[in-house]
């Protein structure tokens, strides 16, 4: 069951989401369902001639607030956490609506990604990760070879 956290002056609550339940996605990454709203933060990968790049909206989060990890040598891992802004006894909130705490994202990199040359960068709230692929053997020429006897 899919729990997204919700926030009414300043407690949190749990409901249930049904819209969220994507048990047929084949293409499901392998996120843990015990992550908070933000690990729905939308991750992109394409795949280009040279590599796989996967890009994710991480807003307001600085990028060391961000890890880049590949585990067991083929699943890439991106985490990071949004914390919540410390209320002053002075304050009202009248609304809170950008979601809080640590997200997870994984991905099993398919055979041909070079998962020891992951680079990294984030630029205006956008993280990309750049995994390059390994490069497909040459055709060669057909040389035929000659048959003594």
């Amino acid at each position: 069951m899919a729990m997204i956290p919700s926030l009414f002056g300043g407690r949190r609550s749990s409901i249930f989401d049904p819209f969220s339940l994507d048990v047929w996605d084949p293409f499901k990454d392998l996120t843990s369902t015990e992550t908070s709203a933000m690990a729905n933060a939308r991750i992109d990968w394409k795949e280009t001639p040279e590599a796989h790049v996967f890009k994710a909206d991480v807003p307001g989060l600085k990028k060391e607030e961000v890890k880049v990890e590949v585990e067991e040598g083929r699943v890439l891992q991106i985490s990071g956490e949004r914390n919540v802004d410390k209320e002053d006894k002075n304050e009202t909130w009248h609304r809170v609506e950008r979601s809080s705490g640590k997200f997870v994202r994984r991905f099993r990199l398919p055979e041909n990604a070079k998962a020891d040359q992951v680079k990294a960068s984030m630029e205006n709230g956008v993280l990309t990760v750049t995994v390059p692929k390994e490069e497909k053997a040459k055709k060669s020429d057909v040389k035929s070879i000659e048959i003594s006897g």
